[in-house]
């Protein structure tokens, strides 16, 4: 499971075309990407399926690991490798029973949702946001890094994704931190070189 360059995206973020953006990313060499259909301006219904086939077939074509947020009646017919929730979604003991294949990550933003969430049932964390992001409306009052720390003291197997506000100039210092990985979405989808910014991530 290669989490290093995790991409976030669904067509509200995008001033073009979501598919262009990811077939870019994904030559540039993204490693998983999230389909996340979400939030002001965003695809329901049809139109949303259909985007989540065009989406998953440039992953499958690049070998780029998808899965999608939080939809779970998505998960299966775009065949998702896994599904990705928040602390508001699905019980990750019911989502765990009902895809046992499929790979399943939990956002944690403080230790109360550390200590109320079965986090032992994750294949992986998205800890977050670690620097201040304007991308979602409801973000949370940012971390830092420190919460990677913390986050991988407790649960030294469990790999860690750091998400909000990280981009090429700060990617490192996530890394650093003891990160497995780093999510991004607007760093690709507002870049003017995606192939630079995803090299530089």
């Amino acid at each position: 499971m290669n989490l290093r360059k995790y991409f976030i995206m669904g067509s509200q973020n995008c001033d073009h075309d979501p598919a262009t953006i990811l077939e870019e990313a994904a030559k540039a060499g993204i490693t998983a990407f999230q389909f996340r259909e979400k939030g002001k301006g965003s695809l329901t219904g049809k139109e949303k399926r259909e985007l989540g086939f065009r989406l998953r077939d440039i992953c499958a074509r690049h070998h780029v690991m998808f899965f999608v947020n939080d939809d779970i009646e998505l998960a299966e017919p775009l065949e998702a490798d896994g599904i990705h929730v928040g602390q508001d979604d699905m019980r990750l003991d019911e989502l765990r029973e009902r895809f046992p294949d499929k790979i399943i990550g939990l956002s944690v933003s403080n230790q109360h949702e550390v200590d109320s969430s079965p986090v032992h049932l994750a294949d992986y964390l998205g800890a977050g946001p670690i620097f201040s992001t304007s991308t979602k409306d409801d973000a949370k009052q940012a971390v830092g890094t420190e919460w990677i720390k913390v986050l991988k003291h407790h649960y030294p197997d469990i790999p860690i994704v750091g998400i909000g506000g990280i981009n090429e100039q700060n990617a490192a210092s996530v890394i650093n931190a003891g990160a497995d990985g780093v999510s991004v979405i607007s760093a690709i989808t507002k870049a003017e070189n995606i192939e630079a910014v995803v090299e530089n991530l």
